[in-house]
């Protein structure tokens, strides 16, 4: 009855499988899959053409007029009929629209670099989160082999007569226990997956799921593959990553385009009190009936006009609001900097602690707890210590394991953060480089 309970809880837990297509890919196959194909960035490159074609508009001409005017009756009698057409000249206004214009333009495009660059983070912390789930599902799937193992050793022993049949309960019942856990982590790393497919977003309807080509992170020296630096390598002085970071970072950089700008609408704004002209020009004639000569009589009429005039309405509500708002980028500008300076002084020394961590597990914690569930392994087998010392032992040596892989996580995307407040994908160590 127990085991029947036991098959329920499983076919409960365990998630249902994807019937489509799982196709394995590297982490940089993954970032260049998702530039080329994420359904959000081709959405955001089109802003580059939107742009573009504004910058086309903004340095068009006023379309014509047609201007007709005809005299009908007694009226007409000495007066000509016209026909011809007007054209208003815009004064000082069509290069501050284009300008301004070519200024949303650039800024359009440190827009895109920036979702590019906040794309490929995504990614990296997406693949990185899956490789992690698979990692603990192997260590849980390892633990339920030792718990096998010792259930066989303890199974053994009772036969034997050396042990009460008590251990081989205690050892079933922490065995259940682990089924329980594999099966919720396996919904774990079906979650993850999902959750890089989503960060990739390419549209394929629903036909192939995307994994990492990483199941574990078994290399421990192998962290190009991640691209991170290895745990050891130092970093060159915050005071010299924050000068160039500064330079480099994107939000930094939108903000300082964000002025110009508003500098720039300030002047179209401005420009709009000054009044435009509008020149005229046509065909004029008089027809024997009308004409006072009686005879018909043609000719060209030509004209100028002072249009838009700000005498009743100067604009100044628009002045103003430009004003502010050049004001209004300037501490928005100011804002971001300071903030990004303490957002890198914290991920720096996140990163840091980060490196400390992994370092410390690798020096210190998995050797020696290694060489102890071997031993205490090996006494209980010769019945030199006891089932419950060996398995909260064993539940010890699990849990460091666990820890390192976290703590293997913790660095990647502590690393990966770091480069998100540097907005540098590529990061050099070497100072001579930044």
């Amino acid at each position: 009855m127990k085991k029947f309970i036991l098959i329920i809880l499983i076919l409960l837990i365990s998630p249902a499988s994807y019937s489509g297509e799982i196709k394995k890919i590297s982490l940089q196959e993954a970032l260049d899959l998702a530039v080329e194909n994420n359904i959000d960035y081709q959405a955001s490159k089109m802003d580059i053409g939107i742009a573009q074609n504004k910058v086309k508009s903004s340095n068009r001409l006023q379309n014509p007029e047609i201007n007709t005017f005809f005299n009908i009756g007694d009226i007409g009698r000495g007066n000509p009929q016209t026909a011809g057409l007007s054209e208003t000249i815009e004064i000082a206004k069509r290069d501050a629209r284009k300008k301004l214009a070519l200024a949303n333009l650039e800024l359009t495009r440190q827009n895109l670099d920036y979702v590019k660059f906040d794309l490929k983070m995504d990614v990296r912390e997406a693949y990185v989160n899956l490789v992690l789930a698979k990692e603990i599902l192997i260590v849980l799937e390892s633990r339920r082999k030792l718990l096998q193992d010792l259930l066989e050793i303890a199974k053994k022993r009772v036969a034997a007569g050396e042990v009460e049949e008590i251990d081989v309960i205690q050892t079933e019942i922490a065995l259940n226990q682990l089924v329980i856990q594999v099966n919720t982590q396996k919904a774990n790393v079906k979650s993850a997956m999902f959750a890089f497919n989503k960060a990739i977003n390419v549209k394929n309807d629903g036909q192939i799921k995307y994994d990492a080509e990483d199941d574990n992170f078994s290399d421990k020296d192998d962290f190009i593959a991640l691209l991170s630096p290895k745990p050891r390598d130092k970093l060159p002085p915050f005071d010299l990553i924050m000068e160039n970071s500064l330079k480099n970072r994107y939000d930094i950089r939108i903000a300082k385009q964000q002025i110009d700008v508003a500098k720039k609408n300030l002047i179209y704004v401005t420009r709009q009190r000054i009044p435009d002209i509008e020149l005229q020009g046509g065909y004029g004639f008089m027809t024997k009936g009308m004409s006072e000569s009686g005879a018909y009589t043609n000719g060209a009429y030509a004209g100028a006009n002072i249009v838009n005039i700000p005498l009743f309405y100067s604009f100044k509500p628009e002045i103003q609001n430009a004003r502010m708002e050049v004001n209004q980028a300037e501490l928005k500008y100011t804002s971001t900097e300071n903030k990004a300076i303490n957002d890198l002084h914290s991920a720096y020394e996140k990163f840091l602690t980060a490196k400390l961590n992994l370092n410390y597990y690798n020096d210190n914690l998995l050797k020696n707890s290694n060489e102890l569930i071997k031993v205490a392994k090996k006494n209980y087998a010769q019945g030199k210590s006891s089932l419950t010392t060996l398995i909260v032992m064993e539940q010890s040596y699990r849990s460091i394991v666990a820890g390192y892989t976290y703590a293997l996580a913790d660095y990647y995307n502590c690393w990966i953060n770091f480069l998100r407040e540097v907005n540098v994908e590529n990061f050099s160590l070497k100072e001579e480089d930044l």
